[in-house]
């Protein structure tokens, strides 16, 4: 296995009347509260530059410190805490999941 990053990335959309409670809440709620999770490492937020026809305007990357973590991310407490929260915060203002996915390193090139 190359040594490197697992990582998770999730891009969303959200309605504009609602983007700044949405970006208010999924940093000072929604993070931090994945990264109670003893496995995840770091966290980070992405806007994207401009505009680009069909790409998600944000993009969350979640680092774990190895495939085991972020395997046993999915059946962790903390997620099912946070996406219980999510569905209770969002219920009737839905941002959408454009899509989700997880990534192994092939290599690492750096320190």
């Amino acid at each position: 296995m190359a040594k490197g990053m697992f990582m998770t990335l999730v891009a969303t959309e959200c309605a504009a009347e609602y983007e700044a409670e949405f970006n208010k809440w999924y940093n000072e709620v929604h993070i931090p509260m994945l990264l109670k999770y003893q496995g995840l490492k770091n966290a980070g937020r992405y806007q994207l530059l401009g505009e680009s026809e069909g790409q998600a305007k944000y993009l969350a990357v979640y680092i774990f410190e190895s495939k085991e973590a972020m395997d046993g991310f999915n059946q962790s407490p903390e997620l099912a805490a946070a996406l219980k929260e999510t569905e209770e915060t969002w219920q009737d203002r839905m941002f959408e999941l454009k899509w989700m996915s997880s990534y192994e390193p092939i290599n690492w090139w750096g320190q």
